[in-house]
């Protein structure tokens, strides 16, 4: 017996296990674990922050608003994942971009990557991250010009993470850590770790970015497996590549520390790489998927034009996720490759 279209389920692989998680619920840890992160944000670049935040929030709500009123589809507002979409696109740009072109990202995030393709559960990539890549492809030169900070924790000598050697700096504008690095920069590990630094408004302070990590782990919103291992293969492909190139010199604690608190990577791996639809369901999935985003981000920054990539590296990881899950899915008990081919014959 078939079941209408209105009344098909959709399933992942067994085992089927109840929690009393809602999709709300998980949005607000979400939004209680991004919360430490855009505070620093907002200290160190001051209110223009808060003005990001606003308009790409009030962007991705009203899209998806105005969406299902036209296509007469059940409101899924009050679920807050446009909230978190938009919340995540704008820890992802830099406090000074004009505020048209977030509103842009979370109107192309919600209705392109998100509505057409059937709504939450259904988008194939993160949509966060999708608009994120098509504001650089588009808007490159406003997506990588990077405010002073406005605040600093620690002052006095030594106070920038990275002292550049070459990299155009002034008072509006700055490179990040990763730019003035690959320009040749010495990198200062205390404040790399423990000072805001210029970048995106969400990485400004790394400590602030583990504390969401930790609040998300005791929650049980993610797990580690994905953010540790994706994080940790960075830096170790980052060394293969640095090693193969004849770069050894390069390969200081400093600079691996500048690697991780940099670019996105924690951002990314917390945040970003986590995301239930667009990651593996399986373990071995995980663990697959997480050693490639590892790869594809160093790749990117060691060989690619760019100081960054992780977003570039996730919205690929994510299109490759049905892959990793095909050849990854347990196969039931009792049940061999041998007996499958027997079948299809």
């Amino acid at each position: 017996m078939s079941l209408p279209n209105s009344t098909m389920l959709h399933v992942s692989s067994s085992p089927h296990i109840r929690h009393e998680a809602t999709t709300q619920s998980i949005m607000a840890d979400v939004l209680i674990a991004l919360l430490p992160a855009y505070l620093m944000g907002v200290y160190a670049f001051g209110c223009r922050a808060l003005l990001v935040m606003l308009v790409t929030v009030v962007a991705c709500v009203l899209t998806e608003l105005i969406y299902q009123k036209l296509m007469k589809l059940p409101l899924t507002v009050g679920d807050l994942s446009a909230v978190v979409t938009g919340a995540i696109i704008t820890v992802n740009m830099p406090a000074n971009i004009p505020l048209w072109m977030p509103a842009l990202g979370g109107v192309f995030a919600i209705l392109v990557v998100k509505q057409l393709f059937g709504g939450l559960g259904h988008n194939v990539m993160n949509p966060a991250l999708a608009a994120r890549c098509f504001l650089l492809i588009s808007f490159a030169a406003a997506m990588t010009t990077f405010p002073e900070t406005f605040r600093t924790l620690f002052d006095g000598a030594g106070v920038s993470a990275v002292a550049d050697s070459g990299a155009a700096l002034d008072a509006v504008s700055s490179a990040t850590p990763l730019a003035a690095l690959k320009a040749g920069g010495e990198v200062n590990i205390f404040q790399m770790i423990f000072n805001t630094h210029n970048g995106c408004i969400g990485e400004a302070y790394p400590p602030a970015i583990l504390l969401g990590a930790v609040y998300l782990l005791v929650r049980r919103v993610i797990h580690i497996r994905i953010p540790g291992i994706y994080i940790l293969s960075t830096v170790g492909f980052i060394c293969l590549l640095q090693v193969i190139s004849g770069n050894t010199a390069l390969l200081t604690p400093g600079y691996l520390v500048a690697q991780v608190c940099s670019g996105g990577l924690l951002l990314g791996a917390i945040f970003m790489a986590t995301d239930y639809v667009t990651s593996p369901i399986t373990p071995a999935g995980q663990v697959i998927f997480a050693l490639l985003l590892g790869l594809l981000t160093a790749m990117f920054r060691i060989l690619g034009g760019s100081a960054e990539g992780v977003s570039y590296a996730i919205v690929i990881g994510n299109l490759l996720v049905p892959l990793i899950e095909k050849v990854t899915v347990p196969r039931p008990f009792g049940v061999t490759r041998k007996s499958k081919k027997a079948k299809k014959a």
